[in-house]
């Protein structure tokens, strides 16, 4: 988000933080993505709500008449807070609204002492997507409907994952906004770290690592980068020695494979 959407968000979330307490986190969650959809395909409402000529409280009251009563008293809230504040562009709009749904189904993850839990099946689901082409396939296909998809998540996955990790799922699923599941995936499970506030390190290594060496990777990671960093570690047979890790943008490579890379760009350059 850009300066002016950035600054909005910060206080739209502090808003959010003073009602979502007394809310329940995951019902809470569900109406949030719901208006999140709902401003995502209608155009014109979005627009409206979003214009920066139209005073904040004509689109609060607008809102109001809008939600109020179709939704918990949390949830008219915070949308009215989202209206009233000025954005970037009115795409901003509906991203604030579903982030703060995972935000609430973090806190509803937190709640049950299953956040940890959350991180692990999100990155657990996209490498089973990875494996099966078929499942792929059936859970974008634009002519799979919602509802067909919803069923299909609950049968894999059920009572096997935490509530939170379920909800998710389906909202990435279920209203993709335009993103790849595999970047909706990524996107996601960057927002559950946030709330822990620490950075997530996908790591590849031709073996599994033991708890041990978990324990000191994630240590020497810490000391590193000055913060916590939970580990997602694929087993990949294509690594040759060594490991790599990706946080974010940044890649630690001590892998044969790409120590071999290294020396080809060289001697191409």
């Amino acid at each position: 988000m850009r300066g002016l959407s950035r600054s909005s968000l910060a206080e739209v979330e502090e808003r959010f933080n003073g009602v979502a307490g007394a809310a329940d986190l995951g019902t809470l969650a569900d109406e949030l993505f719901a208006v999140a959809d709902l401003f995502g395909r209608e155009h014109g409402l979005r627009r409206s709500l979003s214009d920066p000529s139209v005073a904040p409280e004509q689109k609060a009251q607008a809102a109001r008449v809008l939600f109020e009563g179709k939704v918990s008293p949390a949830a008219v809230a915070t949308v009215e807070s989202a209206v009233e504040a000025k954005w970037s562009r009115a795409a901003d709009l509906p991203d604030v609204l579903e982030r703060l749904g995972v935000v609430a189904a973090c806190a509803e993850a937190e709640s049950q002492n299953r956040l940890d839990d959350v991180e692990d099946e999100l990155f657990r689901f996209g490498r089973i997507v990875a494996a099966s082409s078929d499942l792929r396939r059936a859970l974008t296909s634009p002519s799979l409907p919602a509802d067909a998809k919803r069923a299909l998540l609950a049968e894999l996955l059920g009572d096997k994952v935490a509530p939170s990790t379920l909800r998710l799922l389906v909202q990435l699923v279920t209203h993709p906004r335009g993103r790849s599941l595999d970047s909706g995936l990524e996107e996601f499970g960057g927002l559950v770290s946030e709330q822990r506030q620490r950075l997530v390190a996908v790591v590849r290594s031709a073996i599994p690592l033991s708890e041990e060496h978990k324990q000191r990777l994630a240590a020497w990671l810490r000391a590193s980068f000055g913060r916590d960093v939970h580990l997602n570690v694929e087993v990949d047979p294509r690594v040759l020695g060594g490991f790599s890790i990706r946080i974010g943008d940044e890649i630690i490579d001590t892998t044969i494979t790409g120590r071999i890379e290294e020396v080809r760009r060289r001697l191409a350059g």
